[in-house]
């Protein structure tokens, strides 16, 4: 049965979830096509982050459920929620790391966003996996940057 009261968080939830999916699609997609000097060290950081990616939207998609509501799934849901653009061009590498830095960005800002619901409506469950989600797309940004320095 859903909660009351908890509309704010299962809001930000599903931005979170539709995000990271978008993520995960877009960090896969350059896995698969980045070309270049960097290839093997950007196709192996790639791989690492999007096999994060597809942990992460189970766990959030899970939290979505404990709470009574259903998690989206489909990729009009997915669209219409995300903060994230899908990828549809064919980037260079440095580009795709320019791009995924801003990305990471915005979704440790819907973490943030989710801290925040998540702490107004006294669920600790939802903010302790926003914040942890916010460490790892802090973290994510970082080493993708450090390829730009």
């Amino acid at each position: 049965m859903k909660k009351p009261g908890n509309e704010a968080v299962v809001e930000a939830l599903s931005t979170l979830l539709a995000s990271s999916y978008t993520l995960y699609l877009k960090t896969h997609n350059y896995h698969w096509n980045v070309t270049g000097p960097m290839f093997t060290t950007l196709h192996t950081l790639f791989e690492t982050q999007y096999t994060e990616l597809a942990t992460a939207v189970d766990e959030i998609a899970e939290r979505i459920r404990t709470t009574g509501a259903y998690a989206p799934g489909s990729y009009s849901a997915f669209a219409r929620l995300s903060t994230i653009e899908e990828e549809t061009g064919q980037p260079k590498a440095e580009e795709m790391i320019r791009t995924l830095v801003s990305d990471q960005e915005t979704i440790a800002d819907a973490a943030r966003h989710l801290i925040e619901a998540a702490e107004a409506a006294s669920d600790q469950a939802s903010a302790d996996l926003a914040t942890r989600r916010l460490d790892i797309h802090e973290k994510n940004a970082w080493m993708l940057r450090s390829h730009l320095e």
